[in-house]
């Protein structure tokens, strides 16, 4: 009984820190930017067009999200139409809304039970898969960061070295590499997908994923003049996969707060920063 009493006040505690942290974002931010300057932001936008466009690249965004995943399903676990996936993929974008942890954990689950493969097998297919959509994101800030010297924070110069001990220290590991600890958990059910991976599959990945983040970068270049902004292409290919990143992370409640954090840190010197908040809360 106390332990399960214990048990169920840490879950209450678990699921009261993301509403906590959202509502003191907010706080920080409408401290810093008044919400009458924030309401003349949103009506000076022209949002009927801004949503058309937001609109189309959310599908296009979804059909190719949908068919990578397709894609990295039949390579490493079974047949798998792409017709068939999209259904599930659709219920689990409306529950990522709300929970993140929740839609992924009902995707791999469809998986396990429609080919009776361990959830470890699946969950090592996901890490695979969201490993990749960071390599694809920061590889594009690199090439910002190359291509904008001075104009860029120096420690974001730590991300791709960073990442790139990462790929080779967990893909030695997976083949059985770095002495004892590769002998002792490179055959672990976490790792199938890292041993299974190949080169070519990992490139094709990436160009699919490089795709649809070229056609964001244009879409949210032009999105943003609707705002009356016009951000640099240079910044926005520097900066725009942090926020991506940070605006991903499940720390709070719909993903609300971090991403207009992000987009106020990253272009308050090329916006204002209402403008900024009445962007990205759109």
């Amino acid at each position: 009984m106390e332990q399960n009493r214990e048990s169920h006040q840490s879950g209450k505690a678990g699921r009261l820190i993301p509403i906590a942290l959202t509502v003191v974002i907010f706080v920080i931010i409408f401290w810093r930017i008044p919400f009458g300057e924030f309401v003349l932001a949103i009506s000076k936008a022209r949002l009927a067009p801004f949503l058309i466009v937001m609109g189309c690249f959310s599908i296009c965004f979804f059909l190719m999200d949908t068919f990578v995943l397709s894609r990295m399903i039949r390579w490493f676990h079974g047949p798998l139409t792409f017709p068939t996936l999209l259904p599930v993929r659709a219920v689990t974008y409306v529950v990522s809304i709300i929970n993140t942890q929740l839609a992924q954990v009902a995707l791999a689950l469809y998986f396990h039970r429609r080919f009776q493969t361990p959830l470890a097998e699946i969950t090592s297919t996901v890490a695979m898969l969201i490993l990749l959509e960071v390599t694809n994101l920061i590889s594009f800030a690199t090439i910002g960061l190359i291509a904008f010297p001075g104009g860029a924070p120096l420690f974001l110069f730590a991300l791709p070295a960073g990442l790139a001990c990462f790929w080779l220290l967990i893909t030695r590991v997976a083949r059985g590499g770095l002495g004892a600890i590769g002998a002792k958990i490179g055959g672990h059910t976490l790792l199938n997908t890292f041993r299974a991976v190949r080169f070519r599959q990992g490139v094709t990945v990436l160009a699919l994923k490089g795709s649809v983040f070229v056609l964001s970068l244009f879409v949210h270049k032009y999105a943003l003049t609707l705002f009356g902004m016009d951000i640099p292409l240079l910044q926005l290919l520097t900066f725009l996969p942090l926020v991506f990143m940070i605006g991903a992370l499940p720390v709070t409640v719909a993903h609300l707060g971090t991403s207009q954090a992000a987009w106020i840190f990253f272009f308050k010197d090329y916006a204002a920063e209402a403008d900024l908040l009445a962007y990205s809360l759109v």
